[in-house]
């Protein structure tokens, strides 16, 4: 117990697989107690049985919330000792069909003794501890249902590197990196267009020079996502949020969110009532993200893009 008080709940796996550990080999031994030659891994399927007739593998496994090969796999060592049968379905020869066998109807009867004094010796547990361990794995398997232990840990993990990440304007020396990192994603999904290259050969020109600014996500102090807004002439939208882009080797930190926040909260700083965007639909990331800032799409815009097939929209104001 030393260790795990050093180690802290994030060792929580090992501290819980040595609870099992101990409960399995303490269950072997009161099978062999009431001299049933038993393995504690069969009992839920043999539990599953107990209450008469026949079932498939595949009714079983969603009764006790294991897989399906786990489940045939039980039923094979099962079958090998004698505990069940197991024979094809009279109208689908398909399917397997399990029951107990004469052996296991009779361990079915023998074994209720075992039932009564293990639950009186569990209830009793229970009573002598100060926190209820059965209502306690029954809300963590809920809260775990509802966002696993690894979405936990990568949501935390986003925060973590998040607060790496810095936010910085435009300057002549990320040219390079806001050319580089669009090119990157417009390639892997699409063709480079004439209205890219002008934008992205041209930055200080075709953007800065024009009212438009560019914005640098830096994480470790390199250049890792851009994004720009374009001074739109038009009486709907001030700017356009274009040139979003984040390098693959740092997705996952959250850096779109930021860029994106970073860059409304510049629109509002500069007096916008309203932001306009294109993207096309195969880009889920980037369509949710844009969902998650509080755009909405709209439609019947042109474009100067092929690949555009839709269009957003948020109000500022």
């Amino acid at each position: 117990m030393e260790f795990f008080n050093k180690v802290g709940k994030m060792a929580i796996g090992s501290r819980l697989r040595m609870l099992t550990e101990t409960m399995v080999e303490d269950a072997a031994r009161i099978y062999k107690l009431y001299d049933i030659d038993f393995q504690p891994k069969w009992f839920p399927v043999f539990y599953v049985l107990q209450d008469g007739g026949e079932f498939t593998i595949t009714s079983i496994a969603r009764e006790i919330g294991h897989s399906h090969p786990s489940v045939s796999k039980i039923i094979a060592e099962m079958v090998k000792s004698g505990f069940v049968t197991e024979k094809k379905d009279k109208t689908d020869g398909r399917r397997n069909m399990v029951s107990l066998s004469a052996k296991g109807i009779e361990v079915g009867k023998k074994i209720q003794d075992q039932y009564a004094d293990v639950t009186n010796a569990v209830e009793e547990l229970l009573a002598q501890a100060n926190h209820d361990l059965w209502k306690a794995i029954e809300e963590w398997e809920y809260l775990l249902e509802q966002k696993s232990l690894l979405r936990r840990v990568q949501a935390h993990q986003k925060i973590r590197e998040s607060n790496k990440v810095h936010i910085v304007p435009y300057e002549p020396q990320y040219t390079q990196a806001f050319k580089a990192l669009n090119e990157e994603w417009i390639s892997k999904y699409f063709v480079m267009e004439e209205a890219d290259y002008k934008a992205l050969d041209n930055a200080d020109s075709y953007i800065i020079n024009n009212d438009g600014h560019i914005l640098v996500a830096l994480y470790n102090n390199e250049p890792v996502g851009v994004c720009a807004l374009l001074k739109m002439n038009d009486p709907d939208y001030d700017y356009e949020l274009a040139k979003m882009a984040v390098s693959p080797k740092a997705q996952g930190k959250n850096i779109g969110f930021l860029l994106g926040q970073a860059i409304i909260e510049k629109a509002k700083a500069l007096g916008a009532d309203k932001l306009y965007l294109e993207s096309n639909t195969i880009l889920k990331p980037a369509i949710s993200l844009y969902h998650k800032l509080g755009f909405v799409k709209i439609a019947g815009r042109p474009s100067p893009y092929e690949r555009a097939n839709i269009q957003m929209e948020l109000e500022l104001k």
